[in-house]
């Protein structure tokens, strides 16, 4: 939570007024970007020893808990859209999450457990869950707690996950 993907289903949905369009669109969009980021990570893998990928996966994840702090900036959605509601999530959702957070830890997470298709899965409910947040629940949650909070605790979350790639991964 607290990344542009997160903020850009809020505008979305205050902008078309459509919840479950956005919705689908952010869905079409995530299983479209995170698939190819999970055979990218599957693919990537076969090139690393494990011991390699253990420590590349911890240092990814490390990274990703210090860059969530930072705050994304992103313009806003272009005001008189040719396509609706859901093309227009899609194909901004697809461009959003490409180089984003989500994209690279299912990359990682990919090369980790080497099954593309679990890991899109995964990754694919894991962002329609914390969209469907915003877009249904977003502007009630932030006015009782600040942003700052969600990323200190998303932060926390990367973190435990790359200590626990440190702790338990078998090399």
């Amino acid at each position: 939570m607290g990344d542009k993907t997160q903020l850009l289903a809020l505008v979305l949905a205050a902008r078309f007024k459509k919840p479950w369009t956005i919705l689908a669109g952010v869905l079409i969009a995530t299983i479209l970007n995170h698939s190819l980021a999970s055979w990218a990570g599957v693919w990537i893998a076969s090139f690393l020893s494990p011991e390699t990928l253990k420590w590349a996966l911890a240092l990814i994840f490390f990274a990703f808990a210090a860059w969530i702090l930072v705050p994304d900036t992103e313009g806003e959605v272009e005001k008189d859209s040719r396509f609706g509601p859901l093309v227009t999530t899609i194909i901004v959702f697809f461009i959003a999450e490409m180089g984003d957070k989500t994209q690279l830890a299912t990359i990682a997470l990919a090369a980790r457990y080497a099954d593309a298709w679990l890991v899109t899965t995964g990754s694919t409910l894991g962002m329609l869950a914390s969209n469907a947040l915003a877009i249904f629940l977003g502007e009630k949650l932030l006015r009782r707690i600040p942003m700052k909070w969600i990323r200190i605790f998303a932060a926390v979350l990367f973190a435990a996950f790359g200590l626990l790639i440190v702790l338990a991964y078998q090399v």
